[in-house]
């Protein structure tokens, strides 16, 4: 599967290195002329009269020079240095000082007059925050801890079967833990639509808006042996994965028992997605059980 964490590594790098070196750069201007005359700042020197202990700290730049040196200098290069070496703290460090980015042009909002260079870089911290964010959600979905070969029960029970349909690992993962507790067999739902990637991503959240059903590969297996079948399913748009809405309108009639395992990221538990199984399935009322996953972290809700 081709990595959305690289890009957006590789996008929190260059904003780092952009705020960092900018940072240490105007640092040393205001040391090497604590006026502020070379970047043409003397007539600001007065708006620092609103700060606390003004007539010591800011009578000249140099105590602005050292504070940008750490705040916004040394910081963002620590986090382009940890995140060259794929640290997983560079990740965090760097969206973290977007924000510490924004906080320190809101104060100069709160000082100076409203001006060009202040917008722009309040804009600059608030996408370093947006990229490290993204960059800490695809580390997290791309180094999700899985072994399929630590799961010995799976397939020492014919007549249980569970059924699963993943994207990024999630319920693939809590697929493999429910089978491994019965002895289920696994099968996995695959689409033929592009499922993967951020643009993947997209054309499944299209999928999922409209309530479609998603074109999948044929189920070589005979649902009717089964004497109960566990559906794991992701939750899009609030509803069932569009390839397992697929699936239950192609086994209608075929299942004999059912229960479902619904994952989702947030607080409510999408029981409505477990009665619209149901109802293309063809049965009535099977147990559910609803699991809540943030930062691959799971929690069950109801069963």
């Amino acid at each position: 599967m081709k990595s959305r964490f690289e890009p957006t590594r590789c996008a929190l790098i260059f904003w780092c290195l952009f705020i960092g070196i900018g940072a240490v750069g105007g640092a040393c201007c205001m040391f090497i002329r604590p006026d502020g005359s070379i970047m043409g700042m003397e007539t600001l020197l007065p708006y620092f009269g609103v700060l606390p202990f003004a007539d010591i700290l800011f009578q000249n730049y140099l105590f602005s020079g050292f504070a940008l040196l750490v705040v916004n200098g040394i910081t963002n290069l620590l986090a382009a240095w940890l995140l060259f070496r794929r640290k997983k703290l560079g990740v965090a460090l760097g969206g973290i000082f977007g924000v510490t980015l924004m906080l320190w042009i809101t104060i100069q909002f709160c000082i100076f007059p409203l001006n060009f260079l202040d917008i722009a870089y309040f804009t600059f911290g608030l996408a370093q925050a947006l990229t490290g964010l993204a960059a800490w959600i695809f580390f997290k979905q791309e180094h999700l801890q899985f072994d399929p070969n630590s799961y010995k029960n799976i397939g020492t029970n014919a007549s249980h079967l569970v059924v699963y349909c993943s994207r990024m690992g999630y319920t693939q993962k809590l697929a493999y833990q429910t089978a491994n507790k019965t002895g289920a067999q696994l099968y996995r739902i695959v689409p033929t639509e592009k499922v993967s990637g951020t643009m993947g991503y997209w054309w499944c959240g299209r999928f999922a808006l409209h309530r479609w059903a998603m074109p999948i590969e044929k189920c070589p297996l005979d649902l009717s042996r089964y004497e109960h079948v566990t559906i794991c399913t992701p939750i899009w748009a609030f509803s069932i994965a569009a390839p397992v809405r697929t699936f239950c309108k192609d086994s209608a009639g075929k299942i004999k028992a059912a229960d479902y395992v619904l994952l989702h990221f947030s607080s409510p538990k999408y029981l409505k997605a477990a009665h619209e199984m149901d109802t293309l399935l063809g049965l009535s009322s099977s147990p559910v059980q609803s699991v809540r996953c943030r930062c691959g972290r799971f929690k069950t809700l109801t069963k």
